[in-house]
């Protein structure tokens, strides 16, 4: 656990004396965020935040992670470092969507054919080893996803930092109570350089992450999802920190920018629009039309996640075919019960325009 506490102290120290020098360089340079119709804030910002998050989470990798164990994860920090230079080209200069795609899966075949992949899908609708083929998309699917779910969620003050954070503090301590101490100093060097951030990017937001840190959160979260799902599926049965359901657990903890992506697409489509066509159908857009704030708004939905975590943890037991079912009908229902108070909401308001109408009129 030292390892653990002085890993996030060191990433945390490093993202928190560099994120001001950004912020003072951007503000020097123009490199700002300008408000515009489908952005949410009312400021120009920096936004190139996700260089403080990367110097911090790389130094204390590089300090805390013993060399003899490089080797597990050097594909990763290669795949982590080409994201990240896509990032910073994104954020400068803006680049089409599929060459950020292109650049993704390149970056993930790194560590997919050298470090982490699905060798098994453990049992999950009767399918336990599968042929490389299928390893490889499988798990580069699961990257694309992931990446991209938390590129997607970064709206909002403070939202993706206070989510990701979540995470990453899970996933470090299971992987320290599950004996994969590197990981664990992987998750914790993260969880402290994103906590630092969080300070500057909380509303009122003095930077944001941008793509540069929410493509390189959201590929690491990837990686971790699938190393949690193989390490968990090998514990032994009476582990006291197994779970039965391993993806389903896995999803709990990523549950937010999963469902957030699931439904922006299912709206999306069933208006025949792409499913990449930006909007704000976004699960934090339907919140703060509720009148929430932007902090309000973070805290809901990371109470959320921590619902569903929470979830995973007591029902630890019950296996992969149900709990799946499970936490995707609460899912469904939670989101099926925003939208019917986002329609009551409009409604009232409708109500309310027309008795003053009425009243002007009459």
């Amino acid at each position: 656990m030292p390892y653990l506490l002085s890993a996030a102290i060191t990433s945390f120290i490093v993202c928190f004396l560099i994120a001001p020098v950004i912020i003072k360089f951007s503000l020097e340079k123009n490199l700002l965020d300008i408000p515009g119709r489908r952005k949410i804030h009312k400021k120009v910002t920096p936004s190139m935040g996700g260089i403080a998050i990367f110097s911090g989470f790389i130094l204390s990798t590089l300090i805390w992670v013993e060399f003899e164990y490089w080797g597990q994860i050097k594909f990763v920090l290669v795949a982590l470092f080409i994201i990240f230079i896509i990032g910073v080209r994104d954020d400068l200069i803006p680049l089409k969507a599929y060459l950020k795609l292109i650049g993704q899966i390149l970056a993930a075949t790194l560590f997919i054919v050298f470090d982490v992949r699905f060798a098994s899908f453990h049992g999950f609708l009767g399918i336990y080893e599968v042929s490389f083929p299928i390893s490889f998309i499988a798990t580069m699917m699961t990257v694309v996803v992931i990446t991209n779910s938390f590129n997607l969620i970064d709206g909002l003050d403070g939202l993706a930092g206070s989510l990701s954070l979540l995470s990453l503090l899970f996933f470090g301590v299971w992987f320290y109570n599950a004996g994969d101490l590197v990981f664990a100093i992987v998750s914790f060097s993260m969880m402290g350089a994103v906590l630092a951030f969080l300070i500057f990017n909380w509303e009122p937001s003095e930077i944001f992450m941008g793509d540069t840190g929410a493509l390189v959160i959201g590929m690491l979260l990837s990686v971790l999802v699938i190393q949690f799902i193989n390490t968990n599926s090998a514990l032994p049965a009476d582990h006291l920190f197994k779970f039965q359901a391993s993806i389903g657990t896995a999803c709990c903890v990523i549950i937010v920018p999963l469902i957030d992506t699931a439904r922006i697409i299912i709206l999306r489509l069933s208006k025949r629009q792409s499913p990449f066509k930006p909007d704000k159908s976004h699960i934090h857009h339907a919140i703060m039309r509720l009148g929430k704030s932007h902090g309000q708004t973070s805290m809901i939905l990371g109470v959320t996640q921590i619902l569903f975590m929470v979830i995973a943890i007591i029902c630890k037991e019950i296996p992969d075919r149900y709990f799946i079912l499970g936490f995707v009908g609460l899912a469904l229902t939670l989101s099926l019960f925003l939208d019917r108070l986002i329609r009551k909401k409009l409604d009232n308001a409708n109500d309310h325009d027309g008795r003053k109408d009425k009243i002007a009129a009459g």
